[in-house]
């Protein structure tokens, strides 16, 4: 049985003790960062001997490979990606072109992640941010209003599954008006739900049909005011199953983060009982990581059947005009830099 848990390694080498942690546990999934990246070859290796060490193919290899800011893998490992909010400003004057370069970006970094064996991306951003929320979202954003955000975030998204990769959206139900760092401290927001329905919780309600979302360490105190939507019951069966009505593979945002308290094992288990399929863990600390695999369960029924549509829908990828995808990509980048960035 797998276990309900994607886990972060600690280097660019797989240790004893690692190896014998994932044989063990058999996470569902790995997450890596730039700590683990130092050339292809090092990298498709670690790969390789963490799904050997977990003993099953049909393992989730997570990344955060946005564009912008949030890219793990950086030239010369990585290509240079814009943010979202090149996308988003192209959108302003020509929407269609503007969802064409996003998939065609998202398609090329599908290509390049799979060529490393990584077949999960923690992309799109569907948050829609206010003016004075903390810019942890910022240029992230695809906008600042749920269709447009929808309509590139689903292009992204597309463009990944061609590419054999799944795309992961977050953070359901939404990090746009957070005014604290979740890294950091625990935000609290508390503007009214039927706002909230009306604005940030529509772009994921235009991308329900998505495999796989990752969700906020957000209080929404009109909602459930004691638990982040990460670890309440409320939040996951009224908001994120219920009025979004999203019914794929979903996992916490990294269990390591400030935003919330207690013991690890304690973490992973209220997201689990929340109503997440998967915990997330992300530093790679072995303790952690032990302590994080006992709070939560094996995978099984419904949360297992989620996992096995995301692995089907990674054997798929078609083929494609890299030329003229990287043409279209150098396009958007040389736009972007000779705009202004908006405040």
């Amino acid at each position: 049985m797998r276990l309900a848990l994607i886990t972060g390694l600690a280097g660019e080498r797989l240790t004893e003790g690692e190896r014998r942690f994932l044989a063990e546990a058999r996470p569902l999934g790995l997450i890596i960062f730039a700590r683990n990246c130092v050339s292809h070859d090092q990298i498709r290796r670690l790969i390789a001997d963490a799904k050997s060490a977990i003993g099953h193919d049909d393992t989730l290899v997570l990344i955060d490979q946005e564009g912008g800011r949030v890219q793990r893998l950086r030239p010369p490992l990585g290509r240079s990606l814009p943010p979202a909010a090149a996308y988003a400003r192209l959108y302003e004057t020509d929407p269609e072109t503007a969802i064409v370069a996003a998939a065609s970006a998202a398609r090329l970094v599908a290509y390049d992640l799979a060529a490393l064996g990584i077949n999960a991306n923690c992309a799109p951003v569907l948050d829609v941010p206010v003016m004075g929320a903390h810019d942890i979202i910022g240029d992230r954003a695809y906008g600042a209003a749920p269709v447009p955000i929808a309509a590139l975030g689903g292009a992204v998204a597309d463009g990944l599954l061609a590419g054999g990769v799944l795309p992961i959206m977050k953070h359901i139900p939404g990090h746009g008006r957070a005014m604290a760092d979740s890294h950091l401290e625990l935000p609290v927001v508390s503007t009214p739900r039927k706002d909230l329905d009306a604005t940030d919780f529509e772009s994921f309600r235009l991308l329900q049909d998505l495999p796989a979302a990752m969700t906020a360490h957000v209080v929404y105190s009109d909602i459930d005011p004691d638990r982040p939507a990460s670890q309440s019951a409320i939040v996951t069966r009224d908001i994120i199953r219920g009025a979004i009505g999203f019914d794929g593979l979903l996992m916490s945002d990294d269990l390591g983060m400030k935003a919330l308290a207690g013991p690890m094992r304690d973490r992973a288990a209220l997201v689990v009982a929340a109503g997440s399929d998967v915990a997330l863990h992300c530093s790679g600390d072995l303790t952690e990581m032990v302590n994080a695999a006992a709070g939560v369960p094996g995978l099984s029924g419904k949360a297992m059947a989620r996992a096995d549509a995301c692995f089907q829908l990674i054997e798929k990828s078609e083929p494609f005009d890299v030329g003229a995808a990287e043409a279209m990509l150098a396009a958007v980048i040389a736009s972007h830099t000779r705009q202004p960035e908006s405040v």
